[in-house]
């Protein structure tokens, strides 16, 4: 009954892997894709995504962390996977299933969907470039233009070697609208023999139990729901175990969300540190009001200082209502 945090290109960097594995309940994390062409990247550029390379490849909690690629060519994905077992990747996860435009259109992430074999070749040529106690494994979604293609790319990856298959419940052409075909998911599991992770529109405790009776999958991986309410996991998992939990309030939610800001800052210039903190600010408006309160102020801000102002704020001000489940 395993739950991992899904990589979310742009926002689960390796800060907020740690703050959220610190929160607790997740066994695994993945990082965002490394981006395959042309000419083999540096080992500076592993680290760049996976600074938990320099501790194991884990977060400082100790859940470990595997490396993501994204690329089309199979001697180049070989080679870059060859790499990152060099430098100690415990596990390589293949992007199959990124949705955005401009990674489509240079043949790669979810456009693979309509070309099964070459998915299987890629999958192949990974597979056979690493040892084989480093698991090769991959993520897709249901197809590219609709959501026919989801068993034949699933048998495609499992009989080209991977151990473990990741399905995110909507075709690329759904985006993210809801809902999520975790009946589709269920299909999938059925046709193939490796282990199966159902992800998509896991929001709740109640969603993530009806993902697993829907899909029959024992393991589920949680993005956009974890970014939302950070304590999802961990409130997950005392659902399992049949125990109470206080849910992480606003407070606390904002204090994550500064300390992220505070870290980022290191690394990034200012007004991209405002715009992931907005970017989490604006998921956390699903379930706390005191973050829909806030969003009209918030939104405004580039400044760090005056955002994080604005944020404590919304701690002390009055609630609207929440966008709702």
């Amino acid at each position: 009954m395993r739950l991992f945090l899904a990589p979310m290109e742009g926002l689960v960097d390796d800060l907020v892997r740690d703050l959220l594995t610190d929160v607790g309940g997740i066994d695994r994390c993945v990082t965002e894709f490394v981006r395959v062409t042309n000419g083999l990247l540096p080992p500076r550029v592993f680290h760049r995504y996976a600074p938990e390379m320099d501790q194991g490849w884990q977060t400082p909690r100790g859940i470990p962390v595997a490396l993501q690629l994204l690329g089309s060519d199979c001697e180049q994905m070989a080679r870059h996977a060859e790499r990152a077992a060099a430098l100690g990747a415990p596990q390589i996860d293949l992007n199959f299933g990124c949705p955005a435009k401009t990674v489509n259109k240079h043949r790669g992430g979810a456009v693979l969907l309509d070309d099964p074999p070459l998915m299987a070749d890629l999958v192949s040529a990974v597979r056979g470039a690493v040892p084989s106690h480093i698991p090769v494994t991959a993520k897709i979604r249901l197809g590219y233009g609709d959501r026919s293609m989801g068993v034949a790319c699933a048998r495609a990856v499992e009989a080209a070697g991977a151990a473990e298959l990741c399905v995110h419940a909507r075709s690329k052409v759904d985006g993210y609208r809801p809902p999520a075909y975790w009946e589709s998911i269920a299909e999938i599991r059925q046709s193939v023999g490796l282990p199966v992770i159902a992800n998509g529109d896991v929001w709740s405790v109640d969603d993530y139990w009806r993902c697993r009776e829907v899909t029959g999958c024992d393991q589920v991986m949680i993005g956009r729901g974890l970014i939302a309410r950070p304590d999802l996991a961990r409130q997950i998992r005392a659902s399992q175990r049949g125990e109470p939990t206080t849910p992480m309030g606003w407070p606390d939610v904002v204090g994550l969300i500064q300390r992220y800001g505070e870290r980022l800052a290191d690394h990034v210039e200012e007004r991209h540190v405002t715009g992931r903190l907005k970017q989490w600010v604006n998921y956390t408006r699903r379930h706390f009001p005191e973050a829909e309160a806030g969003w009209p102020s918030l939104k405004r801000h580039k400044a760090l200082a005056p955002f994080n102002e604005a944020l404590r704020e919304t701690v002390r001000m009055p609630m609207a209502e929440p966008l709702g489940e």
